[in-house]
């Protein structure tokens, strides 16, 4: 399966938190990173009064099924120092599951597509550059198209 996931660090050495996450993720059982975007600096999102961040999207091809995935994220997440302490906060990484090809998920665990994708452009700039023809499977639209809506 084909999974789109969004990194971001906005704490320490931000590139090399990145870097680490994306190698570790590329050490998961049946999981093979693809593809990944370029590095953008974005503003914080949410809470403002914190450092930038560096963000990207990797494609990965996964057997893993999407809450396993997550599971797997999260503890990367954690190995890499991720406090929980408040939302939007900052953090030395964050690996979000953006899309796992057409699935439509709705749990308290995990939402897929990712709730907040359409509305994010520093997601939508990296998604765009990976996958502009990739259908969001709840908007029916064109990753490209959503891209262009919010800019």
């Amino acid at each position: 399966m084909s999974c789109y996931l969004g990194l971001g660090s906005n704490l320490g050495n931000k590139q090399k938190y990145i870097t680490d996450a994306i190698d570790l993720i590329s050490l998961l059982e049946s999981t093979e990173v693809k593809r990944t975007s370029t590095l953008i600096a974005t503003e914080p999102y949410g809470k403002i009064d914190q450092p930038d961040f560096l963000n990207c999207v990797i494609e990965v091809e996964t057997n893993l099924e999407p809450k396993l995935l997550l599971k797997k994220c999260l503890e990367i997440e954690d190995q890499l120092g991720r406090v929980r302490d408040e939302k939007w906060g900052p953090r030395t990484i964050d690996i979000d599951l953006l899309l796992c090809e057409d699935n439509i998920i709705n749990s308290k665990l995990l939402i897929l597509p990712h709730p907040e994708l359409h509305k994010r452009e520093f997601v939508l700039i990296s998604l765009n550059e990976l996958c502009p023809d990739l259908v969001h499977p709840v908007l029916n639209k064109k990753i490209e198209n959503i891209f262009m809506e919010i800019k």
